[in-house]
């Protein structure tokens, strides 16, 4: 089996972001993305959760993406002044995949 290698890069901010962050990595050609719902966690202001939120303004999200060494480096150049104003967490790691005309 063929691997090629590519970025992966992970990044759990507010839904609030979704948009912003999707719209520019469409603009950038990043179309390798999923969203994730993610309920609870723990971070530098402690444990949350969305148990018992009445509005969706706290609710946080994971965008995970697979996408080229460049294209990786100008997303997170992109979304790097977005994420400054909420909150946000962003990892790039290295990973071989399949079908890599996908990405």
């Amino acid at each position: 089996m063929e691997f090629t290698q590519r970025k992966r890069i992970e990044i759990v901010t507010e839904t609030a972001l979704l948009r912003s962050i999707q719209h520019r990595f469409n603009d950038l050609g990043v179309t390798g993305y999923s969203v994730l719902s993610v309920h609870s966690g723990r971070g530098e202001a402690g444990e949350w959760s969305r148990e018992g939120q009445i509005t969706s303004a706290g609710e946080m999200a994971m965008i995970i993406c697979l996408t080229t060494a460049e294209r990786a480096d100008a997303a997170i150049e992109a979304i790097l002044p977005l994420l400054s104003r909420g909150r946000g967490v962003v990892s790039v790691s290295d990973v071989n995949i399949v079908r890599s005309e996908k990405f």
